[in-house]
């Protein structure tokens, strides 16, 4: 089941559920979130995602936590992964899968958040994007290119699945 198309004016929820933040990802975390809202887009950070409870970010119950939230929220309308890592499968269990079913939302990211994706998408039928994670928008050396595809298919392409017809 597909999420809504991305329009100017919506709101990100950003989730953590691989690897801990650390101070070196700060900057490109600010970036990131600049150039999103410079583009037209809220951001919303989950209230988990900074926190190092466990030495590897905050708790699976934490971390699903900022999820369920995300997906609970009406206001978000998009949700990303902040970076990739390891662990996000440790979540499973404390996902609201009603929840995330009846409120469809485009979710994106790569690296370790592709598990719990795939899991949302097998458990719920909502598709995810295997796309950048939020962090990695302001990649260097790819002048915004990863930033501007993301939009462009997320916002306008968005229906336009790969088929082998």
């Amino acid at each position: 089941m597909l999420a809504n198309k991305l329009k100017k004016g919506d709101t990100i929820g950003v989730v953590c559920p691989s690897d801990k933040v650390n101070n070196e990802d700060i900057p490109e975390i600010k970036e990131a979130e600049r150039l999103l809202k410079e583009r037209g887009y809220n951001v919303v950070f989950g209230k988990n995602v900074y926190k190092n409870t466990t030495g590897y970010g905050a708790t699976a119950k934490e971390k699903a936590e900022d999820i369920n939230e995300m997906y609970a929220n009406k206001n978000i309308n998009a949700i990303m992964s902040l970076k990739g890592g390891f662990n996000s499968n440790s979540v499973y269990e404390y996902l609201d899968l009603n929840t995330i079913k009846s409120n469809n939302k485009i979710i994106c990211g790569y690296s370790d958040s592709t598990s719990y994706i795939n899991y949302i998408h097998e458990k719920t039928g909502n598709i995810g994007f295997i796309g950048p994670n939020f962090k990695s928008l302001n990649a260097p050396g790819t002048n915004h290119y990863l930033l501007d595809e993301m939009l462009k298919r997320l916002e306008n392409n968005y229906y336009d699945l790969a088929t082998d017809d």
